[in-house]
């Protein structure tokens, strides 16, 4: 038989065998600083006065001048030659000369020609055919002519006539006139007077202001709103081990640890935005009471930091450590139990709250 469960306060379309846990959604805050000044910034002002010393002085009494003195020329006795008559050039005529030679001219040029002559006794009637012809060389005739030649063309030859001169004396400037400046020095005297070693000031000390950051939470978003959640109802039913482990006297996760909170609350957290959990974490009873107690609450809080740092709020996360206050069995102080034992009461839990 089917009961249908219409009431107030309660989750509507319930099912069978579902665990529901009612939620009123927290107030979300935030956490930011803020820093105030509490004293202003100020300047404390301090005077020093001016400092004197006495120097002397070298000033003057007397400038310096220049007096001219005149220097006259020097003079000296020279001997200065001079042309009385100018040099000059005569001329001396050269005849030309000859001489009696004589020369040959051919007036007939040597020739050749051919003579004929009748042999004697020629037996022949015809006369023509006693004729001998000889080739007979006339000799070239000349006459010799009584000729004058140029042997030395007529010239002209230079005779100088030397220059004379005579020679005075002349009076020259050896060093001209001149004025010479003779330098007076200037006249200083020595004067003490004070002067100002260091002038008078005014120190400047800036006293800084004061802040004091403070941090404040601020109400990010409203809650107060019953909403319902459907857990699993192992979960829903109290105390839930988290199977993380810690190095040796540390707080912080291990990547193993980091690995199991993703797989388990991280996601059950992102899933149900109004579920609001408690960290538990828990010693054995070995070591100082007091050292187990805040061993036990850094490392529940080292497992809600970490799931604020992936976005879960922590106003849905309450970190508490019990030290050794909830033993899960008789392995006390001073007990002699195994290490197994003592392994077991060393656990992290949490729990869903409201």
């Amino acid at each position: 038989m089917t009961y249908s469960v219409y009431a107030q306060d309660l989750p509507e379309n319930a099912q069978p065998g579902k665990c529901y846990i009612k939620c009123i959604t927290a107030d979300e805050f935030r956490e930011e600083t803020e820093t105030i000044e509490i004293a202003p910034a100020y300047k404390i002002l301090k005077t020093i006065p001016a400092r004197f010393k006495t120097i002397e002085e070298e000033v003057l009494i007397k400038e310096a001048s220049v007096r001219k003195v005149f220097v006259p020329a020097v003079y000296e006795t020279v001997l200065v030659e001079v042309e009385s008559e100018n040099k000059a050039v005569n001329y001396q005529i050269i005849p030309a000369k000859f001489e009696r030679d004589m020369t040959s001219i051919e007036v007939m040029p040597s020739v050749g020609k051919w003579e004929y002559t009748q042999l004697k006794d020629c037996p022949s009637a015809n006369k023509e055919d006693c004729m001998v012809a000889c080739f007979v060389q006339a000799p070239a005739r000349s006459i010799d002519i009584a000729q004058t030649k140029l042997r030395e063309d007529a010239s002209v030859q230079e005779i100088p006539i030397p220059e004379t001169t005579i020679t005075y004396k002349k009076q020259v400037i050896k060093e001209p006139a001149r004025v010479d400046d003779i330098p007076i020095p200037a006249e200083y005297a020595i004067v003490k007077r004070r002067v100002i070693d260091e002038p008078a000031k005014v120190l400047e000390e800036t006293v800084p202001a004061i802040t004091k950051t403070i941090t404040k939470t601020i109400l990010a978003k409203k809650g107060g709103m019953t909403v319902w959640e459907e857990v699993d109802c192992n979960v829903a039913n109290g105390v839930n081990l988290l199977p993380i482990n810690y190095e040796l006297n540390s707080a912080l996760l291990t990547a193993e640890s980091k690995r199991i909170i993703n797989e388990t609350l991280l996601i059950m957290m992102k899933q149900k935005q109004g579920l609001r959990i408690e960290i538990m974490s828990h010693t054995d009873s070995r070591s100082d009471d007091s050292y187990n107690m805040a061993l036990s609450q850094q490392r529940a809080q080292s497992v809600v930091n970490y799931l604020v740092s992936n976005g879960i709020s922590r106003s849905r996360l309450v970190a508490r450590g019990y030290g050794e206050n909830r033993l899960k069995n008789d392995c006390g102080n001073n007990s002699d139990c195994s290490e197994e034992d003592h392994r077991v009461n060393r656990r992290t839990e949490f729990r869903i709250i409201r």
